[in-house]
Formats: structure tokens, sequence, C-alpha cells
């Protein structure tokens, strides 16, 4: 006999802790934990950086006041006449042309050993790589004033062998990263046909690499036309050094120099109108409004695009008009139309059968198509460019004093102190990574609002993300270390006033990014957000904010690495920390030792940052 079945009622609670107990969980991650922990960290040291520096609204209000003071007892804003303004620009433009290209020549065999896929021996690969490294870390403006030493004074010749050397860095990396990035196959066939490593490079690995080269080098035409200004006060000649030489005329020579520093932010758009056109006509690369000039272009490009698109709109209402009318007014008019589209009909198909009847001779001469000719009028264009720079810089070799070349290297080694301490060394260089902390944080609060409105996805309308758009190319716009230069020259304030510098700069690089990686959310992601009824505030914080996270993590840390670099070269202007010591070493042959220690310091730190972006991105990914 079976017992009653009884109804069991389940339990509401019980039910609601088993689908609790049930659902997944996410684990907690160390690594995430502990690269959380070193975010929080760094944001701190930047705090603490501010105040530090005594960056308070007291000395805000103290250096504004001493900026009003200055601007009432300068003289007018001024250029020089004419003919010494154009050769000063002559000159500039010749020593940035010349020691960009000087570095692509040099960067070209560093490249072949760094890349992977070419290098001769693994030890090699490192090599290269270390080189990169080293060039990239030593200032083109230290070299400059260690090679001021072995030329004779107004020498162009230390600036391009400056710029030249210190550009290896980046352009040795974009490049070797381009040739890993290249298709192995007509590398690996030519060797399979038995041709040796340089027809393998020449033939199989640089037509392929090549456009990206040539973006490459523009890009360092443009880093190294912004930066010109701060060689002037190692003595190299140009707008820099007319500037400074203005600067020292305190009160009266600042209406000068703050015409020269325009004349540089002009020269700096219009150079850059020059580049984005060359990369657009040779490489098919659009601009994509980084910079002022950059930004001008893409409006012209989409101007004229307009105006393309509206024209065949036209003629084919021209043409259904014409039809109608045709068609109205009889067989013979229609006639006429038919025999028209049979002409434009026929034209491939003699076009075709032209080609089938060409010899082979002929079919391996290159026609010298629309695109050609255009190519080969930038290229002759680039040449005549070269030829001019070497004229305007008044290139001559027998400026170096060649007794003088050996004991300048050799004073590099061995690394001392002399007769500072290694802890007045490590205080220059705590304070530099505070001025790059500091200005690194200021662009992170202010980039994260303008950024986030220039962002299509997060702007309320199209024409709020266009205003703040333009306001980036406006921060981008502006050559930092040359606003640094004027900030810390009407104020009087160093490391305060090269915070600011730094941090107007990097609002319009970071921001940028910024908007940049939340455009780039899937659109899905936030439409599935929307969809369950959440308001614009919640979908930015529950799918926008989370993916955009890992890239604003690893673009901050990029600016606090580019801000230790910039941070270095203010002491050079009047600004504190390392760059203050580097240099008042390198002027002195004797003192050259202490430039390898400091410098070393600088290189150490920049890995140190280098690393801990490298590891957030992996955590964060």
């Amino acid at each position: 006999m079976t017992a009653p079945l009884t109804a069991v009622r389940p339990d509401p609670a019980a039910a609601v802790a088993s689908v609790a107990a049930r659902a997944p969980r996410r684990r907690v991650a160390v690594d995430r934990v502990a690269g959380l922990g070193v975010i929080v960290a760094m944001l701190a040291f930047g705090v603490y950086s501010l105040t530090t520096l005594d960056f308070t609204t007291a000395n805000l209000s103290a250096s504004i006041t001493t900026a009003v003071r200055t601007f009432s007892l300068m003289d007018p804003i001024s250029l020089p006449g004419p003919a010494d303004l154009a050769y000063l620009i002559g000159l500039t433009v010749g020593i940035v042309i010349l020691g960009t290209l000087l570095a692509a020549l040099l960067s070209v065999p560093v490249a072949w050993i760094a890349a992977d896929s070419t290098t001769p021996a693994g030890w090699l690969r490192w090599v290269g790589r270390a080189i990169g490294v080293i060039t990239r870390a030593v200032p083109d403006v230290v070299l400059a004033l260690a090679f001021a030493l072995t030329f004779t004074l107004g020498s162009p010749l230390p600036g391009i062998f400056a710029m030249g050397i210190h550009s290896i860095g980046m352009i040795s990396k974009l490049f070797a990263d381009a040739i890993e990035r290249a298709d192995d196959g007509p590398r690996l066939a030519i060797r399979a046909a038995g041709g040796g490593r340089a027809q393998e490079f020449w033939a199989g690995v640089f037509p392929q690499v090549l456009p990206s080269w040539i973006a490459t080098v523009l890009l360092r035409f443009d880093i190294n036309l912004r930066g010109s200004a701060i060689l002037g006060y190692a003595g190299v000649g140009g707008l820099g050094y007319a500037m400074r030489v203005a600067f020292q005329q305190f009160p009266t020579g600042y209406g000068r120099g703050l015409g020269l520093a325009a004349v540089i932010f002009v020269l700096c758009v219009v150079l850059e109108i020059v580049s984005s056109t060359v990369r657009r006509t040779l490489l098919g690369v659009d601009p994509v409004g980084v910079g002022i000039g950059d930004r001008v272009l893409r409006a012209v490009t989409r101007s004229r695009r307009a105006t393309r698109r509206v024209r065949p709109t036209a003629a084919a209402g021209a043409a259904r008009v014409d039809t109608a009318d045709v068609g109205t007014a009889g067989t013979a008019g229609t006639a006429g139309t038919v025999h028209t589209v049979g002409l434009a009909g026929t034209r491939p198909a003699r076009s075709s059968a032209a080609g089938h009847s060409r010899s082979v001779e002929a079919m391996l001469r290159r026609p010298w198509t629309a695109d050609r000719i255009r190519n080969a009028s930038w290229t002759m264009i680039a040449v005549a460019l070269i030829i001019a720079s070497w004229w305007w810089a008044d290139v001559d070799f027998s400026q170096i004093t060649w007794e003088y070349l050996v004991p300048t290297l050799q004073s590099f080694w061995p690394p001392t102190v002399g007769s500072h301490t290694f802890g007045e060394f490590a205080q220059g260089m705590l304070v530099t990574i505070q001025v790059a902390f500091a200005a690194a944080l200021l662009s992170l609060v202010i980039s994260l609002v303008i950024g986030s409105l220039a962002a299509r996805n997060v702007a309320p309308s199209g024409r709020v993300r266009s205003v703040f758009r333009f306001v980036l190319v406006i921060f981008r716009g502006v050559p930092e270390l040359v606003l640094a230069i004027f900030l810390i020259m009407i104020t009087g304030l160093g490391n305060q006033a090269g915070v600011v510098a730094l941090a107007f700069g990097g609002i319009g690089v970071l921001g940028k990014l910024i908007a940049d990686s939340f455009e780039e959310v899937p659109h899905s992601l936030e439409r599935a957000v929307t969809a369950t009824g959440a308001t614009r505030a919640q979908r930015f914080f529950a799918a926008t904010w989370p993916v955009g996270l890992p890239s604003l993590i690893g673009n901050s840390i990029y600016l606090v690495d580019t801000n230790i670099r910039a941070a270095t070269l203010l002491g050079i202007v009047g600004g504190g920390g390392v760059g203050f010591y580097i240099t008042q070493a390198s002027t002195v042959l004797q003192f050259h030792g202490q430039v390898t220690v400091l410098v070393a310091m600088v290189f150490i730190t920049v890995l140190v940052i280098e690393g801990i972006a490298a590891w957030l991105r992996r955590v964060y990914r």
C-alpha cells in the first residue's frame, strides 16, 4: 500500500537562493586587482605632484599678474624683415628636411637587422632594437649641445646630426614593424629561386613597405618641425635661435619673440597641409583630421567629393530630360539617344581588343598613366626640396673640427656624477617625473570631458560633436614646446608653466584618442543596453565606458611616457628637473660623464613606464 501523495509547495526564498547559487560568477583575477592598485597609485602620485609643485590657485593668479605686467612692458608683436624672415624659415626647413632624411637613411639597415623576418641572426635583432631604444631616449637637444663642441660656431650640422640620430629611434621601429607585417610570400619565392638576402629584401620586401615608410618619414618630418624651436637653445640657427635671442631681451624683445613663435605655428600648419597632401596623392591615405593642417585638407577633400557627386546627378537629370524630350519629339530623336549609349558601351570592348593586340615587349613597358605622372612629379619635387635644403642650410663639412671629434665621443665615458651627488640627480629626475605625471593628470581630467563629447556615440548631437572635435584640433595644433618656452618666459614660473604647456598639448592628443576609442565600441552592445530602456548616461557607463577603458589606460600611460621626454627638455628652456643638469653638463667637455649618468636615468625611467604600460594593456585587454 502506497502512501498518499501530498502537494509540496516550493519555498520562494529557497528558489531565489538556488538561482543565485547557480548563477555564473566572475572570478576575481589577481592581476586585475594589482593593475587597479597600480592605476590608483599613479593617479595619487599625479595629485601629489600637483601639490608638490605648488600648483595652487594663488601661484596661478600670481603668474597671470606677471604675464599681464610683461605684456604691458613689451614692444608690440613684430617680425624680422622679409629677407631675414625668409632666410630663417629656409634655414629651419632645410635643417629639418636634411635631419629627417639622414634619419630615414640610417634607419634602413637598423630596421633590416631589427625585423624578425629579415635579420641575419637572432642577436642582431636585439642589437637593432637596442639602437632604436637608446637613440629615442637621448634628446636631440642634448646631442646638439654635445656636437656643438666639434663644429664651427653657427654651423647647422649639429642640428642636422642631432635630429637625424634622435629620429632613428622612432623611424627604425616603425620601419621594422612594417617589414614584419609584410607578406613573406615574395621574399620566400626569391629565396627558393636562389636569390641572396639583399635580393630578398630589395625585390621581395622593399616594394611592399615603401608606402608605409614614406608615411612614417612624413610623420617624423612633422614632429621634427614642431620640435625644431628647442634646438635654437642649443645654438642651432633658424627660427628657434632667433626666438631665443629675442626672449633674452627683456621686456622689449618679447614682442619679436612672440611674433617668431606665431611664425613657427603657421609654418607647422602649412607644412602639415603639404605633408597630408603628399600622403593622400602619393599613398592614397585620406586625411583623418589629427591636426589643423590635416583637418583643412580633409575639409577640402570632402568639398571636392561632394562636387563630384553633384555633377553626375545633374548630368543624369539632364540626360533624363533629353530622353523625355526626344521621346515626345519622335523616333529619330530616340534613335540618336540609343546611338550615344551604344558608343559608350562599345568603348571598353575596343580597349580590351587593343589590349589583346599589344605585343609582349609593349606590355613590359609601364604606361605613363595620370597616376604615374603625378607620382613622378611629387618625386621630382621631393628631390628638388632636398637639394634646396642643402643650399638653404649652407652645409659645409669643412666646419667640422675633426681633431675634436674622437675626444668628444670619448668624453661620455666613464659615467660620473662629478661634483654633484647621486641624490641631487635623483631629486632632479623626481621633479621631471612629477611634471610629467601632473601634466598627464590635468590632460586626463579635461580630455575625459572634451573627448567624450567629441565621440559620435556619446555626444548629444552632431553639432556638439563637431564643436568639440574642432576644440581638440586647436589644442593639437599648438606646438607644446613653443608654448612652454613662451609661458616660462612670460610668467617666470618654470615647472608650473611647463605643466600647463604639456597639459595643453596632451589634451589634444589624449582627447582625440579617447573620442576614437569610444567610437570604436560595437554599436550592437550599445543598442542592446538602449533596448532595455536605459538612459543615455546608463548606456555610457554600462556599455561605452567598460569597453573603452583598456584603450583609455594605455593611451594615458603613453602620454606619461611622452611627457617625461618633453619634461626633460623643459629644464633647458628655464624649467627645473633633470634637464637643467643635462644642459649644464653638455656644454663642458669634462662634464660629459654626467650626461651619460643623467641620460641613463631618463632611459631607465622610460623603460619602467613602458613596461608598466605593456603589463596593464595585457591585463585589461
